[in-house]
């Protein structure tokens, strides 16, 4: 007769079992922090040597006297503020620059709309017209201007010479010896230059817009009015934002078309900001005004940045 051995298991108190240790802590050098640091390092460095430093450099001009072949000769604040607006072209720049702003913005902006409105669908040739309308966008602004430079001049320039062949005229045309057809002729420069630009970006804003909700519009009657302003301007506002705030930036720091083609001329009728800091620092060889007039324009661009994405912010809220 075979007798059974006692369970012992089931009265053996189980052993619990023993959890695996900690991985030891990576060195501080491999952490996520560490190479977050390590990647953001170099763009921290440039931004400090070329753009931090000089901003500390131009704010200490700005209160020092400070000619340009004789160095810093101490503190004279606020002595540069003051001769800023006692000049005689400091007025007449800041409103010709205002108005330059203004003019060019909205052909640009109505321009480029209309551009990336045509091309917008996927048609046959729509592709040849896109690179069309951006190659001019592919020159560098000083190259441009010195083409334009060429085409309005009334001696050796072709435009003239067109027009008086099409008996249009019966003098040289001088595109650049008025102020009004000076401003007109670089802002026709800026406007061939930047609206291919432009369009693209209002074009990705287009495309980003769905179908479905054209077909919709379209299926309860709505007409091609009433679907731009309701569902076209609404979806585009973040591509109409970003290229206002580029258009207005431009503009207000215009001054390689201006040097070139009227160097401020005729009669200091073109001199922008940007023109006015040149004369003072290079011409007038005094870096403190110049460099009190380039804080008061930083300035008004960070107001008119922050004003345009305070806008656009409660405009999505709303």
């Amino acid at each position: 007769m075979q007798v059974k051995a006692p369970d012992r298991t089931a009265a053996e108190p189980r052993v619990p079992a023993r959890r695996p240790a900690p991985a030891a802590a990576p060195p501080w050098w491999r952490s996520r922090r560490a190479k977050g640091l390590a990647y953001a390092a170099p763009t921290a460095v440039f931004v400090a040597v070329f753009f931090l430093l000089p901003l500390l450099l131009v704010g200490q001009m700005s209160l020092s006297d400070w000619p340009l072949l004789a160095g810093d000769r101490g503190v004279n604040a606020p002595e540069n503020y003051t001769d800023i607006t006692g000049s005689t072209l400091f007025w007449p720049a800041i409103r010709f620059t205002l108005l330059y702003t203004v003019i060019v913005t909205a052909a640009l902006l109505a321009l480029a709309l209309g551009l990336a409105l045509l091309v917008q669908e996927s048609r046959p040739g729509a592709g040849f017209f896109r690179t069309v309308y951006f190659l001019p966008s592919a020159l560098g602004l000083a190259s441009a201007s010195l083409l334009f430079w060429g085409l309005y001049s009334p001696t050796t320039g072709p435009l003239s010479r067109l027009l008086e062949k099409l008996g249009l005229v019966d003098d040289p045309v001088s595109f650049l010896g008025t102020p009004n057809s000076a401003l007109l002729s670089t802002v026709f420069l800026i406007v061939w230059k930047f609206a291919g630009f432009y369009m693209l970006i209002l074009l990705v804003g287009l495309q980003r817009i769905p179908h479905e909700v054209y077909e919709a519009a379209r299926m309860d009657g709505a007409s091609r009015g009433q679907i731009f302003r309701s569902i076209t301007l609404p979806l585009l506002r973040p591509s109409l934002a970003l290229c206002l705030l580029l258009c207005v930036t431009g503009s207000l720091l215009a001054f390689d078309q201006f040097f070139i083609l009227t160097k401020g001329g005729p009669d200091n009728s073109t001199v922008t900001v940007v023109q006015l800091i040149y004369r003072e620092a290079f011409q007038r060889l005094n870096l403190g005004t110049a460099a009190a007039l380039s804080i008061v324009v930083l300035a008004v661009l960070l107001l008119l940045n922050a004003l345009q994405f305070r806008g656009l912010r409660n405009a999505d809220d709303s």
